[in-house]
C-alpha cells in the first residue's frame, strides 16, 4: 500500500486540491477491495477514479478499453507524470507484447491497457496470472451489455479474468447506462455484490434544444454568431465535416474538419488548433471527443439525429465541461426521422446477405473450409468492395455482425504510431556504434530523444526525428529499417492498415448463425434506442427530463433551461408546474376518458386555466386527441 492518502495522490500528480462529487466514494470503495460500478456523466472525471487508487495500492493495474486512441492518450499523460504506463492493442507485433508482458510481471508497469480483445489470448493470459494486478478497471462499461448501444463481444471475456485472480476487484466505468444495462453490467462482470455509484447525469449548466430547420448550415451560422466561444459540430459523414467547415469558413467563422480518413500529422495539426483556440470550430463524426478533457467548448451542434439517447448525451455533454453555461443543440429537418429509421434497417443486413460477404471474405483471403483459426490478415475495403461487387456500407456492417458471432475480430492500426525498442543490450549498442561510426549520430539523437527504448517499446515519430537531423522522414526510415535488418533496433512502422483476424475456423456460409441475443434482441434493443430519439426530437416535454428519466432518474425537476421550457415560460407558465400538470393529466387518462369540460374537477389541484392551456398544447402537437363528444385520450390509446 502506497503511504499517500488518495487525496494527496490526486493533490501531487494531477494538482487539484480537492476530489469532484462521487469521485471520493468511488475511489474509497475500490481501495476497501469492492467491486464497483461508477456512472459518471461526460467529464465527470472517470480516469481519476482508477487512477487514483492503483497508486494507493501495491501492484499495477489492467485497463481494459476499447478506444486505441483514447489509450495512447491516457498512456502518453500518465507517462508525462512520472507513472510508468503501456498499452497493448491487437496491433502490435508479437515481439512488441511479450516485451511489455514481461515489463508487467517483473514489476516494472503501474497501467497497463488493453484492448479487450487480447483478454482471451493464451500468452497474456499466462503472463496476467503471473502479474501482481491490485485492480481491473472497464472503461466504457456498457460494451459489455447486450442491451448497451455499443455491445462488443469482446467485452465478454473480461470475467474469465476473474478465474486466474479472483480476489482482484473490478472498477466497470460508464457514461451513460439504462437501468437495464446497469444490472447487466454486474451481472456479466461477476461482481460479488451490487454496488453502483454515481452522480446524477442531469446537467445543471447545459441547456439542450432542438431546432427543426429545413436550411441547416444556415441556423448554424445563426447559432454560432450568437453564442461565442468554442465549439464542436457533430456531423453524421466524413464528406459533411469537410462541407460544414469549408460553409462556415466562407462566412467568416474560423473552421476545421476532423476525421479518421486524414493522416495523423493532419489530425494533429488541426486538434493542436483547435486546442489552442485558433481555430473556432471543429467539425467532426460522432467518434471525435471521446476521453478528450476539453472544459470549455461553450457549444455542442449536431447537424444530423443521433442513433441513441446514449451517443447523443455523451457527444452534447462535451460542452461546458467547465461548469459554465453551455449549449446542445440539435438541428434536423423532415427528411431527418425517415434517414433515422433507414440508417436502423441498414445496420442489420439480411442473414443471406452476411453469408455471402462471409464466404467472399474466405475466398479474399484464400482460406480454405477448416482452416483460419486465429489468423490475421491485412484488410482493405475499397479493394475488397470493388473485388466483389459489393456495398461498403453493408459489408462493414455485416463484418460487425459477424464479429458479434465471434467468426471474426476487427482492429483498426490507424492512430497507432510507429514504435521503436532496442533489440541488444547496452554494452552491444555500444559496440555497434564503435564498429559502425556512420550510425553514430543517427543513434544518439534516437537515445536523445526518447528514453526506455531498452525496456520496452516506445512511440516515436519519424517526421520529429528527421527535423532534429535535418533529414528527410524517408532517409529517417531506411536507416530505422536498416538497423533493425541488422537486429540492432526492433522498428515497428505505423501501416495504418485495418485487420481482420478469424476467431473460429472458416466454415460453409450456409453454416454461419448469428444467436438471437446478436441478431433479433440486437434489432430490437436498436429499435427501441431509435424511437427513444424520435421521441427526445419531437416530443413537447422537458428535454433534461427525457435524457434523464430514460438513465433511470425518477422525479426529476424541469430543467428551465431547454427550448421546451423556455416556450412554456414564454407562455406565462413555470416548467416545473407545467410538468406536474402533463404527469397528472397522463395518469388520468390511462384509467378514463372524460370530456374536456371535466378535467378541471378531476385535478382540482391545478389552475384551471393553466390545465387549458396544457391541454390544447398537446392537443396543438398530437400528444392529445378529441373526439366528436369531447373526450380526450392519450395519442398512443386513441385507436
Amino acid at each position: 500500500m502506497s503511504t499517500l492518502q488518495p487525496l494527496e495522490i490526486l493533490k501531487r500528480y494531477w494538482g487539484h486540491s480537492a476530489f469532484r462529487p462521487k469521485q471520493e466514494d468511488i475511489v474509497l470503495s475500490v481501495i476497501n477491495g469492492n467491486d464497483t460500478l461508477a456512472l459518471l456523466p461526460t467529464g465527470g472525471g472517470k480516469s481519476v477514479c482508477f487512477q487514483v487508487p492503483a497508486l494507493a495500492l501495491p501492484g499495477m493495474c489492467l485497463v481494459v478499453s476499447p478506444l486505441l486512441s483514447l489509450m495512447h492518450d491516457q498512456v502518453n499523460n500518465l507517462i508525462s507524470r512520472g507513472i510508468p504506463a503501456a498499452a497493448i492493442t491487437s496491433a502490435l507485433n508479437f515481439k512488441e507484447i511479450d516485451k511489455t508482458l514481461d515489463q508487467c510481471v517483473a514489476g516494472k508497469i503501474k497501467f497497463l491497457y488493453v484492448a479487450p480483445e487480447r483478454l482471451k489470448n493464451h500468452l497474456f493470459q499466462e503472463r496476467f496470472k503471473r502479474m501482481n494486478v491490485s485492480l481491473i478497471a472497464v472503461d466504457e462499461a456498457h460494451c459489455i451489455s447486450q442491451w448497451g448501444y455499443d455491445f462488443r463481444p469482446s467485452y465478454l471475456e473480461i470475467a474469465a479474468l476473474r478465474d486466474f485472480q479472483p480476489n482482484v476487484p473490478i472498477l466497470a466505468l460508464t457514461a451513460s447506462a439504462t437501468p437495464a444495462v446497469v444490472s447487466d453490467i454486474q451481472s456479466k462482470l461477476r461482481f460479488k455484490l451490487e454496488n453502483v455509484l454515481g452522480t446524477s447525469f442531469a446537467r445543471p449548466n447545459l441547456a439542450y434544444v432542438v431546432i427543426q430547420h429545413e436550411n441547416k448550415e444556415e441556423k448554424l451560422l445563426e447559432i454560432l454568431k450568437k453564442i461565442k466561444g468554442t465549439a464542436v459540430v457533430y456531423c453524421g459523414t466524413r464528406a459533411r465535416t469537410k462541407e460544414v467547415a469549408l460553409y462556415l469558413t466562407q462566412h467568416k467563422i474560423s473552421a476545421s474538419f476532423y476525421h479518421a480518413g486524414l493522416t495523423n500529422a493532419e489530425k494533429d495539426a488541426v486538434f493542436s488548433r483547435w486546442m489552442r483556440h485558433d481555430t473556432r470550430v471543429i467539425c467532426a463524426p460522432n467518434a471525435f471527443g471521446m476521453g478528450i478533457a476539453t472544459p470549455d467548448v461553450r457549444v455542442v451542434v449536431h447537424m444530423d439525429v443521433p442513433a441513441s439517447p446514449e451517443a447523443y448525451f455523451q457527444e452534447a455533454g462535451r460542452a461546458g465541461r467547465d461548469g459554465q453555461k453551455a449549449y446542445g443543440i440539435l438541428l434536423y429537418n423532415s427528411g431527418d426521422i425517415l434517414s433515422l429509421k433507414e440508417k436502423l434497417k441498414a445496420k442489420f443486413p439480411p442473414i443471406e446477405t452476411i453469408r455471402n460477404i462471409y464466404n467472399s471474405l474466405g475466398n479474399h483471403f484464400q482460406l480454405a473450409i477448416g482452416a483460419g483459426l486465429e489468423t490475421q490478415f491485412d484488410f482493405n475495403l475499397s479493394d475488397f468492395v470493388k473485388k466483389f461487387n459489393l456495398k461498403a456500407a453493408e459489408v462493414m456492417y455485416s463484418l460487425q455482425l459477424l464479429e458479434n458471432g465471434n467468426y471474426i475480430a476487427l482492429s483498426d492500426a490507424l492512430h497507432l504510431p510507429s514504435r521503436l525498442s532496442i533489440a541488444v543490450s547496452k554494452q552491444g549498442l555500444y559496440s555497434y556504434q564503435v564498429a559502425h561510426p556512420q550510425f553514430d549520430n543517427f543513434i544518439k539523437q534516437i537515445l536523445r530523444m526518447y528514453g526506455g527504448l531498452f525496456d520496452q517499446y516506445v512511440a516515436i515519430r519519424e517526421q520529429d526525428i528527421a527535423k532534429q537531423l535535418r533529414a528527410t522522414e524517408k532517409q529517417v526510415v531506411e536507416q530505422l529499417t536498416l538497423l533493425d535488418k541488422q537486429g540492432v533496433f526492433d522498428y515497428v512502422p505505423n501501416t495504418g492498415t485495418p485487420k481482420i483476424t478469424y476467431i473460429s475456423s472458416r466454415e460453409h456460409a450456409q453454416n454461419v448463425r448469428l444467436s438471437k441475443e446478436v441478431y433479433e434482441d440486437r434489432i430490437k434493443a436498436e429499435q427501441e434506442r431509435v424511437d427513444a430519439m424520435i421521441r427526445y426530437v419531437e416530443k413537447d416535454r422537458c428535454r433534461s427530463i427525457q435524457l434523464l428519466e430514460y438513465f433511470g432518474e425518477k422525479d426529476v425537476e424541469a430543467c428551465g433551461m431547454c427550448d421546451v421550457c423556455r416556450a412554456h415560460a414564454r407562455k406565462g407558465m413555470e416548467a416545473s408546474l407545467y410538468e406536474r400538470m402533463w404527469n397528472e393529466l397522463q395518469e388520468l387518462l390511462l384509467h378514463t376518458t372524460p370530456t374536456i369540460d371535466e378535467v378541471p374537477s378531476l385535478l382540482a389541484a391545478f389552475p384551471a386555466d393553466e390545465l387549458a392551456k396544457v391541454i390544447r398544447w398537446k392537443l396543438d402537437h398530437g400528444e392529445l386527441v378529441m373526439d366528436d363528444l369531447l373526450r380526450i385520450t392519450l395519442a398512443g390509446l386513441s385507436d
